[in-house]
C-alpha cells in the first residue's frame, strides 16, 4: 500500500486529480506502471538516493496519468507527468500557488522537444545535484530526440567545475575570458569518461560577464538556476543579464528559477535583505525567471517545506525527462 510523507494532507487532492483519469487510487498507478513495464519509483530513487517516498510515488502517479491520457511522445508525458506532479503540492502551499508541478512537467517537455538545443544548469557553484540531473538527461533525453540535446553545467570557480567533472566523469571545459570583447576562450576540454556522461560540459566562470559570455557560446536556450549558494553574486545575474542580451538580439531563452520560497532559508544573502523581503534569492528569481520553482536546487526536505515533494529542483528535471523517455520507449 502507498504510505509516503504528508499523505493525509495530500490524499483527497490526488485522489480527486487520479478521478478524472479512471483511476481509482495511488495503488492503482503502480499497478497500471508495471503492466506498462515502466518502474518510475525505482528510476526516482536512483536520480537521488535521498529523496523521498512521496517523489517517488507522485512520479508513479504521473506516469500512470500519462499512460491513461494515451501520450506516447515522451515530451507529451513529461506534461502530462507535471499532472501528477501537481496533484502532490500541498493546498495553500507555495509549491501549490506556483504551480510548480506542472512547471516541472513543462520543462521536461520542453528538454524533449527539438526547438531547445542547450540547456544549463546555472549554478552559484558546481554540485552534485545539477550533476544528478545532468546524467539522468545526458542518459535519456537523446534515445527519443532527433538532434541531441546539449547539457550544459555553468558554476563560479573553476576549481570547482574540475572538481565535479572528474567525480561524475563529465567534460571540464577551461576557458578565458576577455574582458575588453567581453568573449570567452575555450582553452582546452578534457573528458573523463567515455559516453553519455562526457557529453555534458561543465564550466567554471570567475565572474558574472563570464558566465554570461558561457551562455552565450553555447546558445543555452532554457536554463534552471540553483538556489542557495552565491545566488546574488553569480547565478541570478548571470540568468538576468543573458535574458537582457537575448530580448535585444531575438534569441530565444527560457529561464527557471530554481529555489527560494518566500524566504524562508536563513541564507545570509536572504538575512540580509531584512524582514520585509521575500528573501533576496527569491526577488531575483522574481525579476528573470519565465517560471518559478520553489524550495532548494537539491535539498528534499527544503522543497517538501515549500509543499511540492521531497526531492531537489534539480534531480527533478533529470526525473522527468527519465520517465518521460521511459513511457515513449515502453509504447513501441
Amino acid at each position: 500500500m502507498a504510505k509516503f510523507e504528508g499523505y493525509e494532507r495530500r490524499e483527497a487532492k490526488i485522489l480527486a486529480c487520479l478521478k478524472e483519469y479512471g483511476i481509482n487510487s495511488i495503488d492503482e498507478c503502480k499497478e497500471i506502471c508495471d503492466a506498462y513495464g515502466i518502474d518510475p519509483y525505482k528510476i526516482v530513487e536512483e536520480t537521488q538516493p535521498i529523496c523521498f517516498e512521496n517523489a517517488k510515488w507522485a512520479y508513479t502517479v504521473g506516469a500512470a496519468i500519462a499512460i491513461k491520457k494515451g501520450c506516447t511522445k515522451a515530451s507529451d508525458a513529461a506534461a502530462a507527468i507535471g499532472i501528477g506532479l501537481q496533484s502532490f503540492c500541498i493546498p495553500g502551499s507555495v509549491a501549490e500557488n506556483r504551480k510548480v508541478g506542472l512547471g516541472h512537467g513543462n520543462l521536461g517537455a520542453m528538454l524533449l522537444s527539438e526547438e531547445t538545443e542547450c540547456f544549463c544548469f546555472l549554478a552559484g557553484h558546481e554540485s552534485f545535484a545539477a550533476a544528478e540531473g545532468a546524467i539522468k538527461i545526458a542518459l535519456n533525453a537523446n534515445k527519443v530526440r532527433v538532434k541531441p540535446l546539449r547539457v550544459i553545467l555553468n558554476g563560479l570557480g573553476k576549481d570547482a567545475a574540475y572538481i565535479i567533472s572528474r567525480i561524475n566523469g563529465f567534460t571540464y571545459v577551461e576557458t578565458k575570458f576577455d574582458p575588453y570583447t567581453e568573449e570567452v576562450h575555450v582553452i582546452s576540454e578534457k573528458p573523463f569518461s567515455n559516453g553519455p556522461r562526457a557529453d555534458v560540459k561543465c564550466y567554471g566562470s570567475d565572474s558574472v560577464p563570464e558566465g554570461v559570455a558561457i551562455m552565450r557560446l553555447e546558445n543555452v536556450g532554457v536554463s534552471i538556476t540553483g538556489n542557495s549558494t552565491n545566488p546574488t553574486r553569480f547565478q541570478h545575474p548571470v540568468a538576468g543579464t543573458y535574458k537582457k542580451w537575448c530580448q535585444e538580439n531575438g534569441v530565444k531563452y527560457f529561464s527557471v528559477a530554481s529555489g527560494g520560497g518566500t524566504g524562508r532559508t536563513l541564507h545570509p544573502d536572504n538575512m540580509a535583505a531584512g524582514p520585509a523581503s521575500y528573501g533576496m534569492t527569491d526577488t531575483l528569481g522574481r525579476m528573470h525567471g519565465d517560471a518559478q520553482f520553489a524550495g532548494s536546487s537539491s535539498v528534499p526536505a527544503h522543497v517538501e517545506m515549500m509543499g511540492l515533494i521531497g526531492a531537489g529542483n534539480n534531480p527533478m528535471v533529470g526525473m522527468t525527462v527519465a520517465v518521460a523517455v521511459a513511457i515513449e520507449e515502453a509504447s513501441k
